[in-house]
């Protein structure tokens, strides 16, 4: 690790502290607004993008980077998914509006992850996340609403490219000093695309037991992982 991700680690850990209190809370209130009372409501409320948005203060608050340009692009793509936190948690239904919202997120964490390698630089791990979004689509489509197919279809292909693009970067930087933070950001793909496919499973096809617990557990934890991909690189 090098002396400026230290730095960057230690500068943060008050800010990383709140966070985890936050992500605890929003899933806590989620859980607890499943089944009992407005005031467990709007404890998820506040604290669910506010957890997202902390994330966003430590990546600005990093160090400057060897590559700016990858660290302005996850703070751009926390941005979207702080939107799409609060479209997805809103009254109503606004989960087109939330979907779009993580779209242009993983949208802008391909630009980042393609900064410093080539896109699909490892076209096995390409084919297999290919594979992996069209076997979370096929599981879905019967259960799809059909103005919600070309969306969720869109979405996942752009999910899988996310997720794959991280861990091929991983493999391309592993013999370089970057490689812990592709590491982190390798990680926060893979979960990214766990929490999205366990969250689209239980609105469109089951009834998953304390599914705030997964969605958000693994959400959080990808977005973490994302936000420590920026230190001292």
């Amino acid at each position: 690790m090098s002396y400026e991700a230290i730095l960057d680690r230690e500068r943060n850990r008050p800010i990383q502290a709140a966070f985890l209190v936050c992500a605890g809370l929003a899933i806590l209130g989620s859980l607890l607004a499943a089944s009992d009372g407005s005031v467990w409501r709007w404890l998820h409320y506040l604290t669910k993008p506010t957890a997202t948005l902390l994330l966003l203060v430590v990546v600005l608050r990093n160090r400057a980077p060897s590559s700016r340009t990858y660290g302005t692009a996850v703070a751009i793509g926390l941005v979207f998914a702080a939107a799409g936190d609060v479209f997805l948690m809103l009254p109503g239904d606004y989960f087109l509006a939330g979907l779009v919202c993580f779209l242009l997120t993983h949208c802008t964490y391909i630009f980042a992850l393609t900064r410093d390698v080539r896109f699909a630089g490892h076209r096995g791990v390409f084919a297999f996340f290919a594979l992996i979004a069209l076997l979370v689509v096929g599981g879905l489509w019967t259960s799809l609403p059909s103005p919600m197919r070309i969306p969720v279809v869109i979405y996942a292909l752009a999910l899988g490219a996310m997720a794959a693009q991280a861990i091929s970067r991983a493999r391309q930087l592993s013999g370089t000093r970057q490689r812990t933070a592709a590491r982190f950001a390798a990680s926060g793909g893979l979960l990214f695309l766990i929490s999205d496919t366990v969250l689209a499973y239980g609105r469109f096809r089951w009834d998953i037991p304390l599914n705030a617990l997964w969605v958000l557990g693994t959400y959080y934890a990808a977005q973490w992982f994302f936000a420590r991909s920026t230190e001292g690189r």
